[in-house]
């Protein structure tokens, strides 16, 4: 009770006309630069983090949280409408909101985005205000070799969101685990398939795979099939109202990619790529369970609702998650994170336990903030869904020479490099012979993201064992994520050994006269 009372008093604070503008400002800030490929909520509040130096730190961090709840929103429009993801946490949101909007239901994918990002953000951060404590004490159980446990039952998990073939998943993650090893190894320095360029050393920008797997890999894809490319012209631009089927359809996914979120946002490392993807693999499983049941269809792989539902919803929990070990514990677990953290010591305070009383009122008043700035986000973006997916119904060469444009421009500011435009060509390339091929592209990023991660987290936890292996299942953490594994990879392989046991059994058994007559 103490906690919703400090949270009231944190709403007196926050809804005076002063930070309800400095909120209106962040969100609509965020979602500017959420949707413009290689920026994100990181580099603006880096941005204003020195134009804010003269600012009350209420109004500052309120300006700030804004940005970071607006930036996670916005990607969700570019993944849904130009299968083009504004930062990396948009991405699981492309493969079925995309398709949404090629089957002419880009305002029902915003719409569903909209509200999803909304009870995420709204259920995780009254979480975050009623139990940091016991939030934090959960982030302080993760080691090492936690996070190695994590990260391999997220790798199981991408089996979930691949196509039916095993092998050319398995064969995508490889692609990206390789591609996620270039550059100078953290631990020892070395130099790994850098090929003797100087511009390798850092590795490969994340910015640079996403828009070159996703954005213009499709691109490609979709000049090499001219005339049997996607009917763009069939987009509608209705309501971004959802119909009672849909709305029956995207509640309980909003509910459990919250739960996820929220279970994974106060971890430092795990990132908001973890839960999105594994909210995505989970409504998979279910669809495809309740298919077998005949209650319902498979709509996965042709632009299921409920592939936008969870992972939106997952993306935004979990951005109010990662709150709980930056003020709680003072540890940044984004970019964002990182800066925001730079911005309490401008101010000359010191995020961890002793914030919570020597600036209760900032806390307090941030944590209301961000709920409303979860409705300003709801009320800005759902009504202009339908203006949104009218970009789609551009002509084919127009709207692809601008994604094209957009991209390239994109790659560029980042580091204003011709070098790193040639390897965006190449990464174009080699999504473009993935599609052709057959070979999903999830995996691919899913390794790019978490293979660096995987691999650092292992060599940490057998340095701190003396190369003793038993580290990886020391705690029951570790154990409980790696039951899950093997029950990932042993109950579907058992579940299909029964069906087809059973599909002998009820063939009708034909006698040699049948066979002969």
């Amino acid at each position: 009770m103490e906690s919703l009372s400090l949270l009231l008093d944190g709403f007196a604070g926050a809804l005076t006309f002063e930070n309800l503008m400095w909120a209106l400002l962040g969100v609509l800030l965020g979602t500017a630069v959420g949707v413009l490929p290689g920026m994100g909520s990181a580099m603006a509040v880096a941005l204003l983090l020195p134009v804010t130096f003269r600012m009350d730190p209420t109004s500052a961090f309120i300006l700030f949280a804004g940005v970071y709840y607006g930036g996670m929103f916005g990607g969700s429009t570019t993944s849904i409408l130009l299968n083009t993801p504004g930062q990396a946490s948009s991405i699981a949101t492309t493969y079925e909101g995309h398709k949404m909007a090629l089957n002419g239901r880009g305002p029902q994918a915003l719409g569903t985005a909209a509200i999803g990002s909304f009870v995420g953000g709204i259920i995780a951060t009254f979480l975050v205000a009623m139990f940091a404590p016991a939030m934090v004490r959960l982030a302080l159980q993760f080691g090492p070799g936690e996070y190695f446990a994590l990260t391999v039952f997220s790798f199981v998990a991408v089996a979930a969101v691949v196509s039916n073939s095993v092998l050319r998943g398995i064969s995508s993650l490889l692609i990206g685990l390789a591609i996620g090893l270039v550059g100078i190894d953290s631990q020892s320095g070395a130099q790994r398939f850098d090929f003797g360029i100087p511009n390798m050393l850092d590795g490969i920008d994340i910015v640079v795979i996403t828009v070159g797997l996703l954005a213009l890999g499709e691109v490609l894809y979709v000049a090499s099939r001219r005339s049997s490319g996607p009917d763009l012209s069939a987009i509608r631009s209705g309501t971004p109202w959802l119909g009672r089927r849909d709305f029956a359809r995207s509640w309980k996914p909003w509910l459990r990619g919250t739960a996820m979120g929220s279970a994974f946002g106060p971890i430092p490392g795990s990132g908001a790529e973890i839960p999105t993807f594994l909210s995505l693999g989970l409504e998979r499983r279910l669809a495809k369970r309740r298919a077998a049941r005949g209650k319902g269809v498979d709509e996965f792989g042709s632009g299921a609702i409920e592939g936008v539902a969870g992972p939106e919803s997952a993306n935004n929990s979990s951005a109010a998650g990662t709150l709980v070990p930056l003020l709680g514990l003072g540890l940044p677990t984004s970019a964002t994170a990182a800066i925001m953290l730079a911005a309490f010591q401008q101010y000359g305070m010191q995020p961890g336990p002793v914030l919570f009383e020597r600036n209760a009122d900032l806390v307090w008043t941030l944590l209301a903030s961000l709920m409303i700035g979860t409705v300003l986000l709801l009320v800005i973006n759902l009504p202009f869904a339908p203006l949104w997916a009218k970009l789609l119904r551009l002509p084919k060469p127009y709207l692809y020479a601008g994604i094209t444009m957009c991209s390239v421009l994109a790659v560029y500011a980042i580091n204003a490099s011709v070098f790193h435009l040639v390897l965006l060509l190449l990464v174009s390339a080699l999504g473009f012979a993935m599609r052709k091929f057959g070979v999903p592209v999830a995996p691919a990023l899913i390794g790019v993201v978490l293979g660096p991660i995987a691999e650092t987290e292992l060599r940490r936890a057998l340095a701190a064992s003396s190369g003793d292996p038993s580290i990886l299942v020391g705690s029951g953490i570790s154990i409980a994520l790696y039951t899950l594994v093997v029950l990932s990879v042993v109950v579907p392989l058992g579940i299909r050994i029964w069906r087809g046991r059973r599909a002998v059994q009820a063939a009708p058994i034909r006698t040699d006269e049948q066979v002969n007559g």
